[in-house]
């Protein structure tokens, strides 16, 4: 069962509201994976979405960087498309460059992560998805 403290309300009405630049670790090229689709769906919310990806490859339209300290303006929100054991270098590397908030996708859980993150005063949210917030508060994509 989720820790309550990783989807706190709060911190996921302030990405889905007042965040509008996400960099999405692990987003492709590949529309078969859900990073692409949830990119897309961010889009579709007015969201700016940034690709981070090994190769910088553009993604939706969106030049793509193979760092989040590559990226050359402010980030919103860190949204982690890895598995829960490599997750955890972005959230310190978020908070590294400054990032608002951090968002790891529904399945990724770090709870070393999480305290270290929200300790530096960085909002986190853990285990759930954009697309499962929306429609919870109904406001469905």
């Amino acid at each position: 069962m989720a820790n309550p403290d990783w989807q706190d309300p709060g911190a996921v009405r302030f990405m889905l509201d007042d965040c509008e630049t996400w960099a999405v670790v692990g987003l492709t090229p590949n529309p078969a994976r859900t990073a692409y689709s949830i990119a897309a769906l961010l889009q579709e919310r007015g969201k700016r979405v940034v690709p981070i990806n090994p190769d910088g490859a553009e993604v939706l339209g969106e030049q793509g960087y193979r760092t989040l300290a590559e990226v050359p303006f402010g980030i919103d929100v860190v949204d982690v498309f890895r598995r829960s054991e490599a997750a955890g270098e972005f959230a310190d590397q978020a908070v590294a460059v400054g990032a608002r908030a951090v968002w790891f996708q529904l399945g990724v859980v770090d709870e070393a992560a999480h305290a270290r993150t929200t300790a530096a005063g960085v909002p986190m949210v853990m285990d759930t998805c954009p697309a499962i917030e929306w429609r919870r508060r109904g406001d469905a994509p």
